[in-house]
């Protein structure tokens, strides 16, 4: 395919995307229907769409519009690009420039420019103070791609050796001592050999430095409330604990025996939690605001209405998981959220009207550190 057929195809795919679809299932499905399509031809068309869904506010001004031509003539103006060059409507081209597709010359809103919802704006205005600028920029851009390595197998310099053998580059990462910073074939990871056989996974280095802020692991007995894929789980197990994995919806698990298997990690799933444990680990569902770079969709569909409700859900998780902690032990909370209201404001309340609990730690990341937007904070259990 030609640069220009890439973007035109991307035009396609967004305008699916636009009417509510999930961008993941419209590029499949896009695929799936035009098999003439290599690799490189999606991979590129998949970086249009997201670079796109990320920038959706700022690339609808410069594109004068806000379809999915407009959103991809604002991404070559926004990258110093003449869209005439491409939008020539020769062979799979888009059609050739209109008056409608002139670039808004007003200056940008300050929400439009940072490519934030406007409501969301003042929230993240008090949770990060003069940051808030710096994150919302680094959020504009694509996120990097980090490695956990399986520590329990193999050492990070080990890990980085196996990896250069197939071609994949990597350097360490000051945020987390497991983590490893993909910096060349980043597609290539999943067929890595160390891949392949569990010796690295694919995770966030501030996720991973959350796990790494818990205390000693070994022989200790963990639930992972909120499992999902599994993801935080394994880098526990690897941490030397005896893991038990649990998810509201236990579809969200179904991956996880077999990641558990590449990793030679014993992990048990429960349905339905019973029992104490020493630290009962929440990453509870949330805003996503802090990882909006990597789901760029979910910046745009949440609502205030959802943010009420997603607040409610993490305080029922907060009381179910308490029953959970055996006394002494601890209860791990986290976020993938930069609001204030989903993290140090719901820690602070739920120990104020817990007599049992008391605050640890708390800390908070940002993309400023190298990660995604994470909270953390340890809450003990009284003996």
């Amino acid at each position: 395919m030609t640069p220009a057929a890439r973007l035109q195809a991307a035009i396609e795919i967004l305008d699916t995307i636009l009417t509510g679809k999930p961008a993941e299932q419209v590029l499949t499905n896009w695929a799936r229907a035009n098999r003439f399509a290599g690799s490189t031809d999606r991979a590129a068309i998949r970086d249009h769409v997201f670079d796109c869904l990320r920038c959706k506010l700022s690339f609808a001004h410069l594109g004068g519009r806000s379809d999915g031509r407009g959103l991809v003539l604002g991404l070559l103006r926004d990258g110093g690009t003449d869209p005439a060059i491409l939008f020539n409507g020769q062979g799979y081209a888009p059609a050739p420039l209109d008056d409608s597709d002139a670039a808004n010359l007003a200056p940008m809103p300050r929400a439009v420019a940072l490519d934030c919802p406007d409501w969301v704006l003042p929230h993240l205005d008090s949770a990060l103070g003069a940051r808030a600028d710096a994150v919302l920029g680094a959020m504009r851009q694509r996120a990097p791609v980090y490695l956990r390595v399986n520590i329990a197998r193999i050492s990070v310099p080990e890990a980085a050796q196996s990896l250069a053998q197939d071609g994949i580059e990597t350097q360490p990462v000051a945020l987390a001592k497991t983590a490893l910073l993909v910096t060349e074939n980043a597609r290539r990871v999943r067929q890595s050999q160390a891949f392949q056989t569990g010796l690295v996974e694919l995770q966030d280095a501030a996720s991973q430095a959350v796990i790494a802020a818990l205390p000693d692991l070994t022989g200790r007995h963990v639930l992972d409330y909120c499992a999902g894929g599994g993801g935080k789980a394994l880098a526990l197990a690897a941490r030397g604990a005896n893991v038990t994995a649990h998810d509201a919806d236990p579809a969200r698990m179904r991956d996880l025996p077999d990641r558990a298997a590449r990793a030679q990690a014993n992990i048990a799933l429960q349905n339905k939690p019973n029992g104490l444990y020493d630290i009962v680990l929440t990453d509870v569902p949330c805003s996503g605001s802090g990882a909006w770079r990597r789901a760029p969709e979910g910046k745009w569909a949440l609502t205030k209405a959802r943010l009420v409700q997603l607040q409610a859900l993490q305080v029922q998780i907060l009381t179910d998981a308490w029953g959970h902690v055996c006394p002494g032990g601890q209860l791990a909370y986290a976020t993938c959220s930069l609001i204030s209201a989903e993290n140090d404001l719901q820690v602070s309340a739920f120990v104020e009207k817990t007599a049992s609990a008391s605050l640890l730690w708390q800390r908070h990341f940002t993309p400023l550190d190298g990660g995604d937007g994470f909270f953390a904070a340890l809450i003990q259990k009284a003996s």
